[in-house]
């Protein structure tokens, strides 16, 4: 490796750095609390080196949604090799809740702490399935009911999108929240996830099929 390289990488890392920490910080005291010299102090940077990779406090959240939001859609991968919509609409549901539990401070950050809105500048495309991961929800939505697979009542794909992402947002989000929580009496967290799936997907679908 030529020094060129090896400079390229060390930058890359130094950039992974500042933005796991400055995710956790969000997270942890959020967002408006939370300082470009917090994070330098945070990984013993100092601010001027925070400030030669993210021009502000703006840029750097803007970067870690980018990432992670392309994180989530890349999770769908199996789900999209099925045909059948019902159980690619399912293996979806599954996909997002294990994403959430696999990667708590991406989730907390991305659906559960409070930061402004980003603008329409991303490096996620949105509307493209295969980096949106609400357009790819939507696009089997769509599908099931082109293929008259749902309740003909059913026409809405974003009502019918949301919906379904609201149920599995409430499995993940009570599991972080919650999930030291020895008051209740917790059933196994997959089955409650599947059986989210279930009862949602179960109350969409044209009975008779």
């Amino acid at each position: 490796m030529g020094p060129r390289e090896r400079r390229e990488r060390e930058r890359e890392e130094i950039r992974t750095l500042i933005l796991d920490a400055a995710r956790e910080l969000f997270v942890a005291e959020g967002y408006e609390a939370v300082t470009m010299r917090r994070i330098a102090d945070r990984i013993e940077y100092s601010p001027t080196a925070i400030y030669f990779h993210f021009r502000d406090k703006e840029t750097l959240l803007h970067e870690i949604c980018d990432a992670d939001f392309l994180e989530l859609a890349q999770q769908f991968g199996d789900a999209a090799k099925i045909a059948d919509p019902i159980e690619k609409l399912k293996e979806t549901g599954l996909a997002y809740f294990r994403f959430g539990v696999e990667f708590p401070n991406h989730y907390r950050l991305m659906f559960m702490t409070p930061h402004p809105p980003l603008g329409d500048d991303h490096d996620v495309e949105k509307g493209n399935p295969e980096e949106d991961a609400y357009a790819f929800l939507k696009s089997i939505v769509e599908q099931a009911i082109k293929e008259k697979r749902f309740r003909p009542d059913l026409t809405d794909a974003e009502l019918v999108s949301q919906t379904m992402w609201a149920g599995m947002h409430g499995v993940v989000s009570l599991h972080i929240a919650k999930c030291n929580d020895t008051w209740v009496e917790w059933r196994g967290l997959e089955d409650r996830a599947r059986l989210m799936v279930d009862t949602l997907v179960n109350g969409l679908v044209r009975h008779g099929r």
